[in-house]
């Protein structure tokens, strides 16, 4: 007898509908699994096997042959278990198959028959829903992640058996219904708040205009100033997730397995730090199987590169298309899949090997040649694709004495938050989220100059022979400097504000 069970198969973020086709016929005992799986996949004969009989249903002695369709989709993971258990029981008349019908199976059995979490059930709940299925059966420990596509019916179940009681009507599983705050996005403590940071005043401004913005910054001081601190605090000024973006940012750690036990979403914005000796693959991801790497896990949050120019060479410059287009595409012989990689890049650096080029208290001991090798590791397209750079100096012993606390981050978050408020009500209907994703046409239209900005904006394109890319730039944070200041025009102070922190990185 034949039977069909729905499932789903990601290629990167898009989904299909996966047919699990099992056939027991009569014939020699075997358990043939075909339709381009993976590793994990065929084991799930095995698991299969044992779950099914040790959940007191009978397993059939005779010839089972599953095949998942369409054949040529890579089939990855453990997450067919469930479709292929529920198969053998409908093609043996265990269960009736026309219950099924409707229904979309995703999860894991253990050899007693219970149901397992899987990784990505939430962009395979996205890719039932996008092909006509409302209804889908997960595990019970991924229900609160999946009831985030509202528009699906989400059926928890924790056991082989409970679902086959439920499939014969001997018990009633009732959707999932989501706590009302547990999908509300919040703000993470962890962080330091930006009063205690003592001094670095230029600093904490020019990290405000970049998270009011979204603009990728560069830090450059000797050890010790504060660069790490000052990018550990950047998350608390950072605008709360919209329930959109966080559901983006919930898909891509859903299917890199990062989601914490009982962890719905993702309902703070992402902050990686990745150590400078990851690979490009680790940045950009890829692998066997390819899998997202850093960037798109900072996707809608904040990518901090710590000791820039330790990272390898390839590993900087493979940053480079995903910073200018917000997304990274991966290609392979037979398959080319793309991440969304909308992030801001922080950056920090020594400005020499030693680490004390131009210190007021320490001598350098570095060479000219040393120091031009050193810096030159952060190539110029890359430095191109960098808003703003600042320097931050050593603190003084009379900064570190001050006893008056420092503006909180709670406060910067405010006029953070307008700011970004008046982003949005400018890019509405548009596709652009803020000041730094502007193309071409939108900042032609919205960063309209006072004429004394105007000349101030041709003086300095002609001193600091900067590029077209670069005058946009410049355009970008004299926009932002200007939101902030709630201006609607940028006048000659927003544009000298945002030149000086392009006249710095010409220097750098």
């Amino acid at each position: 007898m034949l039977s069909i069970i729905n499932s789903t198969a990601l290629h990167g973020l898009a989904g299909h509908i996966v047919k699990v086709e099992v056939d027991v016929s009569n014939g020699l005992p075997c358990f043939d699994l075909v339709g381009l799986p993976d590793v994990a996949v065929r084991e799930s004969r095995d698991r299969v096997r044992a779950a099914i009989k040790n959940s007191g249903f009978e397993f059939p002695v005779k010839r089972i042959t599953v095949n998942l369709a369409p054949a040529d989709i890579k089939k990855e993971g453990p997450m067919y278990d469930l479709a292929i258990a529920v198969g053998v029981l409908a093609a043996t008349g265990q269960i009736d198959p026309e219950k099924c019908g409707p229904l979309v199976f995703i999860g894991e059995l253990s050899l007693k028959g219970d149901v397992r979490g899987v990784a990505g059930v939430l962009p395979n709940v996205l890719a039932a829903v996008e092909n006509g299925f409302t209804s889908v059966v997960v595990p019970r420990e991924n229900a609160g992640e999946a009831a985030l596509v509202r528009s699906a019916g989400i059926y928890p179940v924790s056991s082989l058996n409970q679902l086959s009681y439920f499939l014969t009507g001997e018990e009633e599983i009732f959707p999932y219904t989501p706590d009302e705050n547990e999908h509300r996005p919040g703000r993470d403590n962890r962080y330091p708040d930006f009063s205690e940071v003592k001094g670095q005043y230029a600093a904490r401004r020019a990290l405000e205009v970049a998270a009011a913005g979204g603009h990728n910054v560069l830090m450059t001081g000797s050890p010790g100033s504060g660069k790490t601190m000052l990018a550990r605090c950047l998350p608390g000024i950072m605008p709360d997730l919209s329930f959109e973006e966080a559901l983006e940012t919930t898909k891509i750690y859903s299917l890199a397995g990062l989601l914490k036990p009982g962890q719905a979403m993702i309902t703070e914005r992402p902050y990686r730090a990745p150590h400078h000796s990851a690979s490009s693959i680790a940045l950009v991801g890829g692998g066997k199987y390819p899998r997202p790497g850093e960037i798109s896990l900072a996707h809608n949050g904040i990518l901090f590169l710590d000791e820039m120019p330790e990272f390898h060479k390839d590993a900087l410059e493979a940053l480079r298309q995903p910073l200018e287009d917000g997304t990274v595409t991966i290609s392979r012989i037979n398959a080319s899949l793309s991440y969304p990689a909308r992030l801001m890049l922080i950056g920090s650096c020594n400005p020499c090997p030693c680490g004390y080029h131009g210190d007021t208290l320490k001598d350098c001991n570095c060479t000219p040649l040393q120091v031009q090798r050193y810096m030159g590791r952060i190539s110029g397209p890359l430095l191109d694709r960098i808003d703003i750079i600042i320097d931050v100096p050593r603190v003084t012993f009379d900064e570190l004495a001050d006893s008056q606390p420092g503006e909180t981050s709670e406060a910067i978050k405010k006029r953070v938050e307008a700011a970004r408020a008046i982003q949005r009500e400018r890019f509405k209907n548009s596709g652009t989220g803020c000041n730094a994703n502007m193309t071409g046409s939108v900042v032609r239209k919205n960063c309209l100059l006072s004429r004394e900005a105007s000349s101030l904006l041709k003086s300095a394109f002609k001193q600091l022979k900067l590029s077209a890319r670069s005058h946009d730039r410049v355009l970008k944070v004299a926009r932002t400097v200007a939101d902030l200041a709630g201006s609607e025009r940028i006048q000659a102070e927003h544009l000298a504000e945002a030149v000086q922190y392009r006249r710095e990185m010409q220097g750098g």
